[in-house]
């Protein structure tokens, strides 16, 4: 079996042998797509490695390149660059395009952890390097280690998921506290006004330092601000 031993003693599977053997072990597909699991997180760790100081950007895939949003995402990304930034996104359209972009325009460093779906995803040209994920669990985890700094444009529910699963993640301590940003006030407070009325005030479900978590603010320049004010130097 074609094994690949580290110099630290650490073995794994190369991606590309997996797929090889749960094609050969069908019958025990369930014992096999383990190791894809195991190679995937490998792979997706040993991919961050390459990367020092970054901020991962979320948000819509369908917007386009007139939208607001759009051009504020690609400002946003070259004046993070400016500071020192790596970029990092999901690596396929809307605003993880417009991130990309602005990285590139900026001769910044950027990366898309991609995903593979049955109809194909798109990677945009701006991606400077990409890593692609078969399990969309096995990205959402590697994803939630690989910045300093998360910020969320307006998106659909891939992009909610993500936002509460980030900031869940803060709030039961799973990962060290991480700021994360919300761009766009028309959007995001409708959703954090119900946080705050209901599920704070109301039903009492979150403690009221929970809602620190986040941050909401309306430009590139306002998050820009924060940012570096949130995000120690390296």
């Amino acid at each position: 079996m074609d094994i690949h031993k580290k110099q630290d003693g650490e073995v794994c599977l190369p991606k590309a042998r997996v797929d090889e053997l749960l094609d050969i072990h069908s019958e025990d597909a369930a014992t096999w797509r383990i190791f894809k699991i195991m190679s995937e997180f490998v792979s997706g760790f040993e991919f961050l490695r390459k990367y020092g100081k970054t901020a991962t950007f979320f948000g819509s895939s369908k917007c386009a390149l007139d939208d607001a949003i759009y051009k504020e995402a690609t400002r946003l990304a070259g004046m993070l660059v400016a500071d020192g930034f790596d970029i990092i996104t999901g690596g396929g359209p809307g605003i993880m395009e417009a991130a990309n972009k602005g990285a590139f325009e900026a001769g910044g460093k950027s990366a898309g952890l991609n995903i593979e779906l049955p109809g194909g995803q798109i990677l945009n040209t701006y991606v400077n390097d990409t890593l692609s994920f078969h399990y969309f669990f096995t990205r959402k985890v590697i994803l939630s280690f690989a910045s300093e700094v998360y910020i969320f444009f307006p998106g659909g529910f891939g992009t909610l998921d993500e936002f509460f699963e980030i900031v869940t993640l803060v709030q039961t301590k799973k990962i060290k506290p991480i700021p994360v940003i919300a761009v766009g006030k028309m959007y995001w407070t409708p959703l954090f006004d119900w946080i705050k009325k209901d599920v704070y005030e109301r039903d009492k479900s979150i403690d009221k330092e929970d809602m620190d978590i986040y941050h909401l603010v309306d430009s590139a320049e306002e998050a820009r601000a924060l940012i570096k004010e949130l995000v120690p130097g390296k």
